[in-house]
């Protein structure tokens, strides 16, 4: 049942896609707004509380309800999952930015590819060069595929497995969502914050993304080039600060043939602060801060879009056969 939930969220997504300030998003931002007001009081215990209340509660709510669900109708089961996976997973929740970024450098309006990255990440990007912005796009793009396709499609595969439905679809956009917004509430809101909470929420998500960050790199590696793709996970893995987005954009740097990372300007998600620290400590001696491959060219992006979409089609076909052995076993 998991292949067909997926499969009919990502069609229903693709004719109606949720707008760019939708009511999901409002609501998960109230919710996770409304936990930290009530639940943290500035001490480190506090942060546990915020983050269980913030990410548990919604996660084992969807299980509940599926549960009670299926008990009654398998049918009203499977419409409960495609519902819950058109909330949390999905390329239109972010590819709107990623489109129109690529439409602006196509017809050469670089300063308006410039404004819609600075939008959508939240940076300063009115110095950046051309190949800069198309870096900073992929990184962005493939980072975002990860964290609304992949992870959740991970996620709600093995607890679904389990009987549990939606919930592991609920857990991992509940874990990502949380890390992203303390990190831009402490960034840009002029207000208290616990920065305990932000750290424990990234160090809980970068266990939940551990496996499926390195499954999403593995399928990068498999449908593009896969020898420059597990070269570069194995070289270059290590000059980015966070190391799940590191596997990530390694493998697509190198299953594409495009030179990502390098110096990164202000405020760009994620901070490559480290980026020859980091080569020297993983032994990397002849590290020059960024992949192999050649600069970024608008010819990459659309190399990225296809590679993305033959890495879902990959996957699909592997929970389809799974499937197909679970019947018939």
């Amino acid at each position: 049942m998991s292949f067909f939930a997926v499969l009919c969220a990502l069609l229903i997504e693709q004719l109606k896609p949720l707008p760019r300030d939708n009511w999901f998003h409002e609501t998960l931002t109230s919710w996770v707004r409304w936990t930290g007001r009530n639940f943290d009081a500035g001490q480190p215990h506090h942060t546990w509380v915020v983050w269980c209340v913030s990410v548990g509660v919604p996660s084992i709510a969807a299980g509940a309800v599926y549960v009670g669900i299926a008990h009654y109708s398998l049918l009203l089961a499977l419409a409960f999952d495609v519902a819950l996976l058109y909330l949390n997973l999905g390329f239109r929740q972010f590819s709107h930015y990623f489109t129109d970024i690529r439409d602006a450098l196509d017809r050469g309006d670089e300063n308006e590819a410039r404004r819609l990255l600075a939008e959508w990440r939240h940076l300063d990007a009115s110095e950046l060069p051309r190949t800069e912005v198309l870096r900073h796009v992929i990184e962005h793009a493939l980072l975002a595929a990860h964290r609304h396709v992949f992870g959740v499609f991970f996620w709600f595969v093995v607890l679904s497995a389990l009987g549990l439905g939606p919930m592991g679809a609920v857990l991992y956009r509940m874990a990502e969502f949380s890390t992203r917004y303390w990190g831009y509430r402490l960034r840009a809101i002029d207000a208290p914050a616990n920065d305990a909470l932000l750290a424990l929420s990234q160090r809980l998500f970068g266990w939940i993304d551990h496996v499926p960050a390195r499954l999403t790199a593995f399928g990068f590696a498999v449908v593009g080039n896969f020898e420059e793709a597990i070269g570069s996970w194995r070289r270059d893995a290590g000059l980015w600060q966070q190391p799940n987005e590191g596997v990530i954009l390694a493998a697509a740097a190198g299953a594409v043939g495009v030179q990502l990372g390098g110096a990164a300007a202000p405020g760009v998600t994620p901070d490559r602060s480290k980026t020859f620290a980091a080569g020297a400590e993983a032994g990397m001696d002849d590290a020059q801060g960024s992949t192999a491959g050649v600069p970024a060219q608008s010819g990459h992006l659309h190399s990225v879009v296809g590679l993305v979409w033959r890495s879902v089609v990959l996957w699909m076909l592997l929970v389809a056969l799974l499937t197909l052995a679970n019947v018939l076993g």
